[in-house]
C-alpha cells in the first residue's frame, strides 16, 4: 500500500460516509468478539479502530502498512508463527489487495485449530458496488478497490477448510456523503435485513479453522461412575475368598491322614 492510498483511506474514514460504516462496524465486532476467548489476537488493517476492543484475550495487536501498527508486514507474507493465533479480524483488507487468496492462506496457516477469523468487506450486489462501477470517484477509495462477491469468499474460505459461523450484513442506504440524504432513506436501513438481505453496502463473515483428523480426548467419567467398575471393598474381598481357602486345607488334611495311615 501506497502512502498516497494510506491517506485517502484515512480521509474517506473521517468522512461523514466513512463514519456511519465505522459505526456497523462497530456494531458486529462488539458483538461477536466479545465471546471469543484464547491468548492471542492480531487485527490487520485500519489501526486506527479498535475493533478488539470487547475482546478479553492478553494479548492484542495490530498488524499492517500503516504507522500506528505493532507490526509492519504486508498481509499476504504474515511474520507470524504457525498455529499461533485465537483470532484473527480482517477490516476491509481483501479488497484492497492484489493477492487476497494468499492472504487468506497466510492467516489459515497462523491460526490454531478451532481459531477464528472475520471478515468485513464492501458488497458489490449493492448500491455501493454500483458506485463502484459506475461513480466518476472510481479512481478514489473506496471505490478503487476490487469488490469480492460474498459467494467467492465463503469458497475460498471452505477451500481452506474453515467452517461458516455466521455473517451479517449492514449499510443498506445508498452511499451518499451528505447526512440529509442517508436520512431520508433510513427506511432502507430497518428493512434491508429482511426485503433486500443480499443488498448490503458491507458484509460481515466469521468462520472457525477446522482440522480434518482432530480428536478432543475427554476424561472416562462413565468408567469411574458406573457401579459395577468401582474397586470391591476389601472385606468382600475376603469373604468371597473364605470358602475357596477351607476347601483347600480340607483336602491338604485328608492327604495327611492317607499318608499316615
Amino acid at each position: 500500500m501506497t502512502t498516497v492510498f494510506l491517506d485517502d483511506q484515512q480521509k474517506w474514514f473521517e468522512s461523514s460516509l466513512g463514519r456511519y460504516v465505522i459505526d456497523h462496524e462497530f456494531d458486529y465486532f462488539d458483538q461477536v468478539v466479545a465471546n471469543i476467548f484464547g491468548y492471542n489476537a492480531v487485527q490487520i488493517g485500519l489501526p486506527q479502530f479498535n475493533f478488539l476492543r470487547l475482546n478479553r484475550m492478553p494479548l492484542h495487536f495490530f498488524l499492517g502498512m500503516e504507522n500506528q501498527v505493532s507490526i509492519k508486514a504486508k498481509a499476504d507474507f504474515l511474520p507470524l508463527q504457525s498455529n499461533s493465533m485465537d483470532l484473527v479480524i480482517m477490516p476491509h483488507v481483501l479488497e484492497f489487495n492484489d493477492n487476497p487468496h494468499q492472504i487468506l492462506r497466510e492467516v489459515h496457516r497462523a491460526l490454531i485449530p478451532e481459531g477464528h477469523i472475520i471478515i468485513s468487506g464492501f458488497n458489490p450486489f449493492s448500491l455501493w458496488g454500483m458506485c463502484h462501477y459506475f461513480s466518476a470517484k472510481r479512481r478514489e477509495f473506496p471505490w478503487n478497490g476490487t469488490f469480492i462477491a460474498l459467494p467467492r469468499v465463503k469458497d475460498w474460505l471452505k477451500l481452506l477448510d474453515f467452517e461458516m459461523m455466521g455473517g451479517r450484513l449492514c449499510c443498506y442506504a445508498p452511499p451518499f456523503q451528505q447526512d440529509d440524504w442517508r436520512k431520508r432513506f433510513h427506511f432502507m436501513e430497518a428493512a434491508g435485513d429482511r426485503w433486500w438481505p443480499i443488498s448490503g453496502g458491507v458484509f460481515f463473515l466469521h468462520a472457525v479453522k477446522r482440522t480434518h483428523g482432530m480428536r478432543l480426548i475427554k476424561p472416562g467419567w462413565k468408567k469411574y461412575l458406573d457401579p459395577r467398575a468401582r474397586t470391591v471393598p476389601a472385606a468382600h474381598r475376603v469373604h468371597q475368598s473364605y470358602p475357596q481357602r477351607c476347601s483347600q486345607a480340607e483336602t491338604e488334611r485328608s492327604q495327611d491322614i492317607d499318608r499316615q495311615v
